[in-house]
Order: structure tokens, then sequence, then C-alpha cells
């Protein structure tokens, strides 16, 4: 019975697994950073404080089970925001030192290649994943259960961080990546041709710096700026129509390259099964396009249901039974690794 934490940026997660299978899941997000439009290291860390007890208290309560019937601990250990980690961190080791059971640090990046062997059908391996966020944009071989291999990651913003600049400047608010989505589908896809960034055609790594960099000359040269709602309230932005053009011609562009490089990565390593994760992966067009070209090569994809998308802590609950039963254990020393990367 393993008890999983999240706390890497500004959701607090809690959740049981029990042998493969989930017991419960709890997701507390925080709202107060949409009035900053992104988010805000010091005020994730005083939600954590005060949400940490009874996110964990409701997993329980939703398992059916008390604290003694916890078995290990699994928690986030990075990357992320290292105030909001040590919450997570200073919480499971306290509780572990209090129950006498054993805790495991979690890489969070692993944790989201993993929300794919929640429910089943499960993928098998050797598989790639692309794991796709607000802070990571990787291409990733997984060999065999917790054996990686990062083949490419963006070299500056991540695909996540793009969306959410374009949205602050269409004005659409935040986070961006939902908005984006649910415009770009009334949008048309070809108003503008913006540049796809494939860097050195033999490799994987990324870069949306530059795309982003064109929606802002692009609204500069035209002298457009969000304007204000007549009534005061609201968020500013560009006249709907534009916008679902704006937002369907930048999701293209993003979305063509994370297909091209992750279906040439499966083709490379001659691999079965494609997995994509991160809350990037619950975009509507990435998973259409992914499928398309999955089934025409005869790859299984797999989808992670939307809730396991974003930050949660059913998938750190699936990676620290994985460490359980390969004998991983993290001593009481465990400490934040804000800037750790997949191995």
């Amino acid at each position: 019975m393993i008890l999983g934490i999240e706390t890497s940026c500004d959701e607090t997660s809690a959740a049981v697994m029990e042998r493969g299978t989930l017991r419960s899941s709890v997701v507390s997000s925080q709202l107060i950073h949409k009035r900053y439009g992104g988010i805000v290291p010091e005020l994730a860390s005083r939600a954590h404080q005060q949400l940490i007890v009874p996110v964990v208290e409701e997993s329980l309560h939703r398992a059916g089970i008390t604290k003694e019937a916890i078995e290990g601990i699994a928690v986030t250990r990075g990357p992320g925001l290292a105030g909001a980690l040590l919450i997570g961190i200073s919480f499971a080791k306290a509780l572990s030192l209090g129950l006498g059971i054993p805790l495991t640090g979690v890489n969070h990046l692993e944790g989201h290649v993993y929300s794919n062997f929640i429910e089943d059908p499960k993928p098998g391996y050797p598989l790639i994943c692309l794991i796709v966020s607000g802070g990571h944009t990787q291409l990733v071989l997984v060999t065999a259960p917790l054996q990686h291999r990062l083949l490419g990651e963006t070299l500056d913003d991540a695909a996540g961080e793009a969306y959410d600049k374009v949205a602050k400047m269409l004005g659409l608010g935040f986070p961006g990546g939902p908005v984006i989505d649910r415009l770009a589908a009334s949008g048309n896809r070809e108003f503008i041709r913006f540049p796809r960034s494939y860097l050195d055609h033999a490799g994987y790594d990324f870069s949306f710096s530059g795309i982003k960099t064109a929606v802002l000359y692009w609204l500069r040269d035209k002298n457009l700026r969000p304007v204000r709602l007549t009534s005061g309230q609201g968020e500013t932005r560009l006249p709907e129509a534009l916008c679902a053009d704006l937002c369907a011609s930048f999701q293209a562009a993003v979305v063509e390259v994370l297909v091209a490089k992750t279906i040439r990565a499966a083709s490379e390593f001659g691999v079965e099964y494609l997995a994509i994760a991160g809350g990037v992966s619950a975009n509507s067009e990435l998973r259409r396009r992914l499928k398309e070209e999955a089934d025409e090569r005869r790859i299984s994809l797999f989808l992670p249901a939307p809730e396991y998308c974003t930050d949660n802590a059913a998938m750190i609950a699936k990676a620290g039974e994985l460490r359980f039963d390969a004998g991983l254990r993290s001593s009481h020393d465990l400490h934040a690794e804000p800037n750790l990367s997949i191995p």
C-alpha cells in the first residue's frame, strides 16, 4: 500500500496505490496564480503548507484506509520549485519516520512517463515517450522499467511555456494551453505560416522560443494589442475570430514539430509502443495528429487519461511502486533537486 505525494509546482496531490491498483487520487490546484499570469513560487509554497495535510487525509479517506495501513511513501524529489518540493519531502520524511515505513524519492519526469501505466491497457517495452508540459519538452527512450535514455529536449522554452506566453500576448489568461486548444478548434491553421524549428534535422532537440517571438512580431507589425472588455471585467483579449485563427496557426506549428520528431524517433529505434505525458499531452490536436501518424505506421499509441496528464500523485505512486519493487529506497537525508534531469 503506497502513498504518493506530489508538490513540485502548483498542484498539491496525494494518491494511494495497492499492488498496481489506484485506490484514490486527490489533486488540489492553486487558482491564486491566475491573477499574476504565472506561477509565483512563494505563494505556491505557502499553499502547499496549508493543503498537504487535508489532501493526504482525503486520499486516505477515499482509499478507505488509515495511515497505519500505508507500507511505503513515494514523494517527488525534483525537478520543480525548490520551496514547493521541500513541503512534500518534509511531510513525507516526517510521516515515514513516524510510521516506521520506507521512503523513496521519485523523479517527477519519470512519474510522467509512468502515468501511462496507471490504467489498462499498458504499453510494453521498449517505448518512446514524449514528455511535454509547461516546464519540460523531452523525448525519452524507455527500454525497461526505470531504464531511460534521454534522446532530446528543448534548448529554450518548453512547449507548454510557449503556449502560456502566447496566450498572455493574446490576452487569454493563465494557464494558456487549454484556452488556445479550444479556440484553435474553430480557427484557420493556414491563417499564418509560423516558423517550424527543427534545429539539427538528425537530432531530437526542440526549440520553441522562435515561434513565440514570431507571434509577438506579427502582432507588433499589425499594430495589434489585446483590448479590454467594455464591462471592465475579465481578461484583455483580441477579437475571438482573430484569436482563433492565431491560435490555430500557432498550435499547428508547435504540434507539427512535436509529432515529426516523436514519430521519427519511434521509427529510428524500431519501437512498437509510443506514449505521451505531461500537461500538453491533453492537447486535442497533438493527440489527434499523433494517433493519425501512429496508426499509419501500425505503432501502438498510449494516451494518459486527462486527469493523469497534469501533475498528480497517482503517477508518483506508480513510479514509486516500481522503485520499491526494484529495492530502491531513499534515506531520510533526501533533499529537493529543483534541476533534476531524467537519467
